[in-house]
């Protein structure tokens, strides 16, 4: 399996934060509570206006405390732009061997998101050191259980549906990490610019891997 600092970071973490279509002042919020919380690996997608500025500002701003990486990265395009602005690792829902191959030139991590095992072996096959199952939400964590059956040497990580009240259940079913949007970031408390409450409930999410982790 395809090592690094980043996957490795994936891997002990276990969680990765998501901010989707949210402003640049919403974006320190995020960024402030996240750090503040315990996250250490936080994704930006490109279909958010200035995506390519909030991963600029958060490499810039904690740079050695947290990976800053690309989300719903569907295309050659959108990679290379993401890589540079700073992109430490891409995230994309599909499978493309483009993005795939020019990550793995530039030494970055790719994630791909993929659904069936035959996506997701491609995927992998094709150089990816994670892939991400997608869209849990609809798929349950049922199939993820069944798909880790045959494929438990992939790293999957599950991104969809994860809750504060089931995230034990996504890795007790097989999952290496999770992928977490809008349940660890209310679009509410980002908007009143409350780091705190963004902080507080990012330590509990972080503490829930942790403790789902060692209780292994």
């Amino acid at each position: 399996m395809h090592t690094s600092q980043v996957l490795q970071e994936l891997l002990s973490a276990r969680m990765v934060a998501i901010v989707r279509g949210i402003t640049r002042d919403q974006a320190r919020t995020a960024g402030e509570g996240l750090i503040a919380g315990g996250v250490r690996l936080m994704e930006v997608t490109l279909n958010t206006d200035g995506a390519l500025h909030m991963i600029e500002g958060w490499r810039s701003a904690y740079d050695g405390r947290a990976y800053v990486g690309a989300g719903t990265v569907l295309n050659l395009a959108m990679a290379k732009e993401a890589v540079q602005a700073g992109a430490q690792f891409l995230i994309s829902p599909n499978v493309d061997q483009a993005v795939i191959s020019f990550a793995l030139e530039q030494g970055i991590d790719v994630w791909p998101g993929a659904m069936t095992p035959t996506e997701v072996v491609a995927a992998y096959e094709a150089g990816a050191s994670a892939v991400k199952l997608f869209p849990m939400g609809s798929l349950g964590i049922g199939y993820l259980k069944e798909i880790r059956a045959p494929l438990n040497h992939i790293p999957l990580m599950a991104t969809g549906g994860v809750t504060i009240g089931n995230i034990a259940d996504y890795f007790e079913a097989g999952a290496c990490a999770v992928g977490i949007g809008s349940s660890l970031l209310p679009k509410a408390e980002l908007e009143s610019g409350n780091v705190e409450a963004v902080r507080e409930r990012t330590a509990a999410f972080v503490q829930a891997a942790a403790r789902t982790e060692t209780d292994k």
